[in-house]
């Protein structure tokens, strides 16, 4: 190296380390700025999605307002108006069945032929018993005409007289006796043509032609039960009683009769009577009403569901039950409001049967609750709404108050 290179002053390097100290550092500052905005926005981005993931999709449906009728519905029996168990009242052979098991029949036709050979003979007998007497009788009173006069004459003692007159009054009792005989005779034949008593449906067949029957035998004949119109006698607390008696004071209240599983209704009636005291053991009163069952839906002894209809319900606050849960405070539906949040609000319910509800008190017509979707919300919870495909309308077109 010459003295020439070796010797540069020192003065000159001091500038420019100076002004590369600077350079790096503004590269540092520029490099931090670019990682500062960079993390900023992806944190920004995560934040949005994480804010559209928490948004929990539910479906809503709309409070509403409508007329609704009120039943009260109570487990009952099918009991026929009348039922009777045909005996013969006479002995002797079955000739003939005049009827076919399960036909209906009306009053007074034949179902069933008893031999009548021998009460025709009794008959005879007695009618030739009768003759006989009467023919007594007739020589009686011309003795007696004689022994009157005789009498008169001084001919025969009073005692004679009065013997006579005795033997004709008995024969005129003979005679009684005799057509009171005639008329019980009489009265067998009628029996042994054995006629239905009401009009109703023929049950199966107890006996077969060719057997003898007797009128002491404690199994009947045929069983005949009245079936149209027929009758359900079912339960109601005491508690309704007084709604009950209200409103059959100004108006005929009409009973429909449903299925033990309250799918099918079978048949629509009126209400007759309610039974004239109260069950201490069960708390319940009996009601019986009438349906003409001209569709043979209804038979005796079979189970239905009585459903009362008491009144109706005008612009009763209506919403599907499935929106209503159950909390510790009692029931409670989550009301979605404009901000999509959705909000815990108690509620009184009324009275709910199926997929229906009626709400006393808590929420108001046109407002959006929750009925798909609310086991995963809690208070204040965003949510994405959509309308629910669960309806307000009961299974049977009708709300009602279900008691055992």
């Amino acid at each position: 190296m010459s003295s020439s290179q070796s010797s540069i002053p020192t003065g000159e390097k001091g500038p420019r380390r100076h002004y590369a100290v600077w350079i790096v550092a503004a590269l540092l500052v520029l490099i931090a700025v670019v990682i500062y905005r960079v993390r900023s926005s992806s944190a920004a981005a995560s934040k949005g999605k994480d804010t559209y993931a928490s948004a929990i999709s539910v479906g809503v449906t709309t409070v509403q307002k409508r007329d609704v009728p009120y039943y009260l519905t109570g487990l009952g029996n099918v009991t026929a108006f009348n039922t009777v168990t045909v005996h013969t009242r006479v002995d002797g052979q079955i000739m003939q069945v005049l009827f076919r098991e399960g036909q209906f029949v009306h009053q007074g036709d034949v179902l069933v032929e008893i031999d009548p050979r021998p009460y025709q003979v009794a008959l005879e007998q007695a009618e030739g018993q009768l003759a006989k007497d009467v023919a007594a009788q007739n020589d009686a009173k011309v003795d007696l005409t004689r022994y009157q006069q005789l009498w008169q004459e001084g001919v025969i003692a009073r005692q004679q007289l009065d013997t006579q007159q005795a033997t004709v009054g008995q024969y005129d009792g003979a005679i009684k006796s005799d057509q009171a005989a005639i008329d019980n005779e009489k009265l067998q034949l009628t029996y042994c043509r054995i006629t239905s008593p009401i009009d109703g449906r023929v049950g199966l067949r107890l006996v077969d032609p060719g057997n003898i029957v007797h009128a002491a035998d404690a199994n009947g004949m045929i069983v005949i039960t009245q079936v149209q119109p027929i009758a359900v006698i079912f339960t109601l607390p005491e508690d309704v009683l007084p709604q009950v008696v209200a409103q059959m004071k100004g108006r005929e209240l009409t009973v429909d009769a449903y299925s033990r599983d309250n799918d099918a209704k079978l048949a629509e009636g009126k209400l007759l009577t309610l039974d004239n005291q109260i069950d201490t053991t069960t708390g319940t009163i009996k009601l019986k009403a009438q349906f003409d069952n001209r569709d043979l839906s209804l038979w005796p002894n079979q189970f239905v569901n009585a459903r009362l209809l008491l009144n109706i319900r005008q612009n009763a606050t209506v919403i599907p039950t499935a929106g209503i849960q159950s909390g510790a405070q009692g029931p409670f539906v989550y009301v979605v409001g404009s901000d999509d949040k959705a909000q815990v609000r108690p509620l009184q319910v009324d009275f709910a049967e199926g997929n229906i509800s009626v709400i006393r008190q808590g929420l108001n017509p046109g407002e959006q609750i929750v009925v798909d979707g609310a086991d995963k919300l809690q208070a204040d919870a965003t949510v994405t709404p959509h309308e629910s495909n669960v309806t307000g309308t009961p299974a049977s077109n009708a709300t009602s108050e279900t008691h055992p």
